[in-house]
């Protein structure tokens, strides 16, 4: 009866008496095609994540681009005071295309207007570029 009885019955790929738990041979392929699900989602996961943050760049770098130009049309249009940082002012379009700031907004001015075209509310930053707070997207003005 010797030879039937093991020394090392952990080592065996089969159950070695009634009472141990049933061991079966695993299916690779299995294994494999689970691990692989697992990583695909988790990549997708994550590449998704990576396009989001790719996404926020792009409109963040939009935004400063569209900052610098009304920041350069700004710097170029008719100021007749010295702007304050983080103060609100408002760009107007005269009769003859000029551009100028004005610290009166479309609401305050009288009957008799001073510009042709209200183009936007604006705030003078930090950094001395101007964030758009209002654009007026009509024609009218």
């Amino acid at each position: 009866m010797k030879e039937k009885i093991s020394e090392n019955p952990g080592t065996l790929p089969y159950a070695h008496h009634t009472g141990s738990a049933i061991v079966k041979p695993e299916d690779q392929g299995k294994i494999t095609g689970r691990a692989l699900a697992a990583m695909q989602s988790q990549t997708d996961i994550q590449m998704s994540q990576i396009y989001q943050q790719m996404q926020l760049l792009a409109e963040q770098a939009k935004a400063i681009q569209s900052r610098v130009q009304y920041s350069e049309r700004i710097y170029q249009a008719q100021v007749s005071f010295e702007p304050l940082i983080n103060h609100h002012y408002f760009l107007y379009q005269k009769e003859d295309g000029t551009d100028f700031l004005s610290m009166i907004s479309p609401n305050e001015w009288g009957r008799k207007k001073g510009f042709a075209k209200f183009l936007a509310e604006v705030k003078l930053l930090a950094d001395h570029t101007w964030d758009i707070v209002q654009e007026n997207k009509s024609t009218d003005g």
